[in-house]
């Protein structure tokens, strides 16, 4: 049934013919530049993906040669995607926060023999990681030097045309995984995985010709690349862009996205700009007046420009039930889901939104099938299945148990409705010095209902008890330290006692440093490294007993 299904969805590249001839000039693509829409119509869209690929075979790259992207949403990022998949070609997107080490590794690991540069904040310091040998093309926006430039080859060569479509087992692409432990690995999607993860994206969400989406998280990472690029080919939906991150409300507000997708950390800074604007009790006497409830409900929806939506998600990473609570009291339901690279993105969702799962990540989607190992390890099947990973036959075999299910690394519980919740990363379980193994997440789920911490990640790997490490949101910072200090006393205080023994908290440690991209802390979509803060802080924190709240200065 399965490969039936595979052999009747169209490529991407066939969607685009179809939109051609079904929408036209109507437009597709919006993409912001000093603050003015540039808009890229169906038809142009097609025509630019030609002359892209034209240009690729006139500068002699051939069928299956693997291309890299590295460069920030846009219109162009579309545009090069499906040249790519017209022409044959593997595209190989980068994070474009990563490194130049990282570049450089994915560049020889995948043997990109070309690159398309595009909008990037820091790439003369990226630059070291493009090699000199490679082929540099680059897009119309301020970027490292490149040998050709985007209008140069919208010009160079001739237009390929009637290039075959791509069968459905043709590889597609490489997804280099964020890579929160040790090296990225290159996870191998072909045409039917990634087309089937989409359709049914598209019909699931129930997304058309009248939606408008807007794509700013990394197009690097998949949720991205099936849930905005990948949904818009099948459902025919427009697409807007984000021009930077100072204009990022304005561009929110402008595109008056239907559809909105974002990750925990953008999801809790919006809370707390609402928050800091209104106030923590005002806000809630206000919810609590009928007459002014849903005037409050309004202005909240229309200051994050989502009035228009019918559906909010979040992926990528925990997000906390008592912030999906939150939005639900201000009447944005926030619909979890759950996915990975190696899965397409799009597995398990809580959608329709049900506010009786809120803390789950939903059921298994139509065509998906999940179990559990008896450890408690999730186990997923679908169509939209990755075929291995690039280059590690013995990493690919060990993934995937004999009946073709992929072992996620996720632990989780599936109740009698067959929602999951997601309860830690086998690697995540770390060993006390007393020998007893503690689960991290499920404590720091509970950790994270005090409002003064923005982010936390949980230490114990040979220590006496659990350390948790929390960044402190931007609101609480400004306060006064003792106040924050005794708030986290008490939550601490308020958790220890429902703890075993061997998993109680020694303390609170408040980081001075904050958490990101650049310091290594984060992964490029916004996962906290916990081996790098495992390295950083054990020896320091080892020693402190008793249940304290300490500044990281104060150690």
């Amino acid at each position: 049934m399965e490969s039936l299904m595979e052999s009747t969805i169209k490529t991407p590249v066939e969607m685009l013919a179809h939109w051609v001839d079904k929408l036209g000039n109507n437009t597709y693509l919006r993409q912001p530049i000093n603050g003015q829409y540039k808009d890229f119509s169906w038809v142009e869209v097609q025509q630019k993906m030609q002359q892209i690929a034209g240009a690729l075979r006139h500068l002699g790259l051939k069928p299956g040669d693997k291309v890299a992207v590295l460069s920030k949403n846009c219109a162009e990022w579309f545009i090069t995607d499906l040249a790519l998949m017209h022409g044959g070609y593997i595209s190989v997107p980068i994070y474009p926060t990563a490194n130049a080490d990282t570049i450089r590794y994915v560049l020889e690991h995948s043997e990109a023999k070309a690159i398309f540069i595009g909008k990037l904040d820091y790439w003369a310091d990226q630059e070291a990681g493009v090699g000199g040998d490679i082929l540099r093309m680059a897009m119309p926006y301020d970027t490292m030097p490149a040998q050709y430039q985007w209008d140069s080859l919208l010009e160079m060569g001739q237009p390929l045309i009637d290039a075959p479509f791509a069968t459905p087992d043709q590889t597609m692409t490489l997804i280099y995984t964020s890579g929160s432990t040790g090296k990225p690995k290159g996870a191998i999607l072909n045409f039917a995985s990634y087309g089937w993860t989409c359709k049914a994206v598209v019909r699931d969400l129930k997304t058309d010709i009248e939606d408008r989406l807007i794509s700013y998280l990394p197009l690097a990472h998949i949720t991205e690349r099936v849930a905005m690029e990948g949904s818009s080919f099948y459902s025919g939906s427009s697409v807007a862009f984000v021009e930077s991150l100072d204009s990022f409300v304005t561009d929110v507000q402008r595109a008056r996205p239907t559809v909105f997708f974002s990750v925990p950390r953008l999801w809790s800074l919006f809370q707390q700009n609402i928050i800091e604007k209104i106030g923590y009790k005002k806000l809630n006497f206000l919810l609590k007046v009928p007459i002014l409830n849903n005037i409050v409900k309004k202005k909240i929806h229309e200051g994050l420009g989502l009035e228009h939506c019918h559906l909010l998600g979040s992926g990528s990473a925990p997000i906390p039930p008592s912030l999906i609570a939150w939005y639900h009291k201000i009447g944005l339901n926030i619909s979890e889901a759950w996915g990975m690279t190696e899965n397409s993105a799009y597995s398990i969702i809580n959608y329709p939104f049900d506010p009786a799962k809120i803390g789950t990540v939903g059921r298994a989607i139509e065509g998906c099938s999940i179990k559990q190992t008896e450890s408690g390890e999730l186990l997923v099947k679908s169509p939209g299945l990755m075929t291995g990973y690039y280059k590690q036959p013995e990493m690919t075999a060990a993934c995937f148990d004999p009946d073709g299910y992929f072992h996620t690394g996720d632990l989780c519980e599936i109740d009698n409705d067959g929602c999951v919740t997601i309860t830690g990363r086998v690697k995540d379980n770390f060993k006390t010095s007393k020998g007893k193994y503690v689960a991290p997440v499920p404590i720091e789920r509970k950790l994270a209902q005090d409002p003064h911490i923005e982010l936390l990640c949980v230490i114990g790997s040979g220590l006496p008890h659990p350390i948790a490490l929390v960044q402190l949101s931007e609101g609480a910072s400004l306060q006064p330290r003792e106040e924050v200090r005794t708030s986290l006393k008490a939550t601490l205080d308020s958790i220890n006692p429902n703890l075993e023994s061997h998993e109680t908290l020694d303390a609170i440690i408040v980081v001075s440093e904050p958490w990101d991209v650049d310091n290594d802390v984060l992964t490029p979509t916004l996962k906290i490294k916990r081996h790098v803060l495992e390295k950083r802080f054990s020896e320091r924190v080892d020693g402190i007993r008793g249940g304290k709240v300490r500044w990281e200065e104060e150690l």
